[in-house]
């Protein structure tokens, strides 16, 4: 007897269970810069008009799928590390996923390495910081070395004949990530080696050694023995160190070879395990005699690269203000498409409540960002001097620190599917620490605030005016501000309440801006969330009275064939 059944065409449940329905989407193919209303108006706001059509066409490729996806693989493929070719040659050769070098690419090729120092003008740092925004939602990992690369060039000027032969290749608009000397490429990358184990953001307790090979001094030839504990970017082609001279801590360009085609002795010992930015190398690293040349007067190590520090601090800014907004990009396009009982998402008061006050945030971050752009296109004008030389401190604290909990919170709007690796999500979370503590953690920013009020009094005065600038326009700011003016002239105690007082002058900055330049129902919100409220709590607590079905329309982006619920 046959028992075998032979399927019918009446079987179609064999393939295909029931129909599914109710589900999100990618967020991809539409354009980062049009579909962003706050990116635009501060684009517009702080003197960057002429970059419209660039950053459109800009944004038109980072919002594109394809191009979303070299994020995904370059830190689903990350980093490998070779000490030696096959025939014993010592390389200490990184090697990156194809989609890295793209990335990398395409930053230099739009001058997100250099933009301001080859062509300076009116929103020259405001373009840039613009397309640094729209680059970094895509993936945050390749901003490393772009970021030195960037930082480099005021440094290096401090020593004219170095900044000579270098200058041209750093600013050129040229990715070449061979593993040969500078005498053979056309465009050159540069890192930074600050750190060692001893010191941490201490580096005055540095205790590499620089060994002068004739006379020594400014621009000559030094040979660098020590450790560096982290490196990032090992594949730069130089880099910026700090080293011990006989006249003190000083500062040093060190390439990855010697002018004579030989391997400089700065050998790799290994790649650091980091659970975020994963795209980009971290290494760990022996200076073993390593030729150097000596950046600035000796002994003034630490004050030869403290406008390189300034401005890797700013793209912390930016960096946190991007990853912010592809976070909530993220949970304000699922929850216009995702319902639960009966209801979109976005259309329900408590999760209302929580996109809102992410949106919010990130606004208020890239409003912040901006600003500060502005304030560097124009630091000829002692106002955005000072603002330059106090405010870059509060807003890398400030924004940076916000950021781990905003990417959570995102995550959380989107359930268990922002939990899975598929997701960028995972991704935005681990990298979402990464910026407060590098570059200085939070509570050296608020000692750097401390010194900048100690040194430069002038400081003060350059804030408030700034603030002020929104007086008689919100009462609620004009008392928060008083309050804050009161607390800042005692110092005695400080350091003791700096996180408190640099956490009311952030906010006092952010309010006052978007009271300025935001619609009432964006400033209104932070304010009576931030300002008003004893704190503000979790995302989502947003008192009453606030419009967050316009918040929330404002923020969200759209993609062809989303219904924009």
């Amino acid at each position: 007897m046959n028992s075998r059944i032979e399927p019918t065409q009446a079987s179609p449940y064999l393939a295909d269970t029931h129909e599914v329905s109710n589900l999100s989407s990618e967020l991809c193919d539409y354009n980062m810069y049009t579909e962003d209303a706050a990116l635009q108006e501060a684009v517009q706001r702080e003197g960057a008009q002429w970059a419209e059509r660039e950053l459109t066409e800009f944004g038109k490729m980072t919002g594109s799928a394809d191009y979303l996806e070299l994020g995904n693989l370059a830190n689903k493929f990350t980093p490998e590390f070779d000490t030696h070719d096959r025939f014993g040659n010592r390389i200490d050769l990184v090697k990156f996923h194809p989609a890295y070098h793209q990335l990398m690419k395409t930053a230099i090729a739009h001058g997100l390495h250099a933009s301001p120092w080859t062509a300076p003008g009116p929103g020259a740092h405001v373009a840039r910081a613009a397309k640094s925004f729209l680059h970094g939602q895509v993936e945050a990992g390749h901003g490393c070395p772009i970021t030195m690369t960037f930082a480099a060039v005021p440094a290096l000027r401090l020593q004219p004949e170095l900044a000579g032969l270098w200058e041209p290749k750093v600013t050129a608009r040229v990715y070449d990530p061979r593993n040969v000397p500078v005498e053979q490429k056309q465009g050159v990358t540069i890192g930074m080696a600050m750190t060692e184990k001893q010191g941490g953001s201490d580096v005055r307790t540095n205790s590499t050694r620089a060994y002068p090979l004739g006379s020594g001094g400014p621009g000559q030839a030094y040979e660098l023995v020590g450790h560096k504990y982290f490196v990032s970017a090992p594949m730069c082609d130089a880099f910026l160190v700090l080293a011990q001279a006989p006249g003190g801590l000083s500062c040093f360009l060190l390439p990855r070879w010697r002018p004579d085609g030989s391997k400089n002795p700065m050998q790799v010992l290994r790649l650091k395990k980091k659970m975020g930015n994963a795209s980009n190398a971290s290494s760990e690293t022996e200076l073993r005699g390593a030729l150097a040349w000596m950046v600035g007067e000796e002994g003034r190590g630490v004050r030869n690269i403290i406008e390189m520090v300034s401005m890797t601090r700013f793209d912390c800014m930016i960096g946190s203000s991007a990853g912010m907004r592809m976070a909530a990009s993220q949970a304000l396009h699922h929850c216009s498409m995702r319902s639960a009982f009966g209801k979109v998402l976005n259309q329900q008061p408590l999760m209302q409540n929580v996109l809102a006050d992410l949106a919010l945030e990130s606004e208020a971050a890239l409003a912040l960002t901006m600003r500060m752009a502005r304030a560097m296109d124009q630091r000829a004008d002692e106002h955005e001097d000072l603002l330059v030389r106090l405010v870059t401190a509060v807003g890398k604290y400030w924004i940076c620190k916000r950021t781990p909990n905003h990417a959570y919170e995102a995550m959380e709007c989107i359930g268990g599917s922002g939990v899975m690796e598929d997701s960028m999500m995972p991704r935005l979370y681990r990298e979402a620490p990464v910026n407060a503590i590098w570059e200085g953690s939070g509570n050296v920013q608020c000692l750097d605030v401390l010194r900048a009020l100690s040194k430069t009094p002038t400081v003060v005065d350059a804030f408030f005016a700034e603030v002020s600038k929104s007086q008689g326009t919100h009462t609620g700011l004009d008392r928060y501000v008083a309050s804050l003016a009161k607390d800042l002239q005692d110092l005695r105690d400080f350091e003791y309440r700096a996180r408190d007082v640099v956490d009311r002058m952030a906010l006092a900055l952010q309010a006052s801006l978007l009271v300025r330049n935001a619609p009432a129902f964006v400033s209104d919100a932070f304010c009576h969330s931030r300002l008003e409220q004893v704190g503000h709590h979790h995302y989502g607590s947003l008192p009453r009275g606030v419009d967050s079905a316009a918040i929330i329309a404002r923020a969200t982006p759209k993609i062809k064939g989303s219904s924009g619920r």
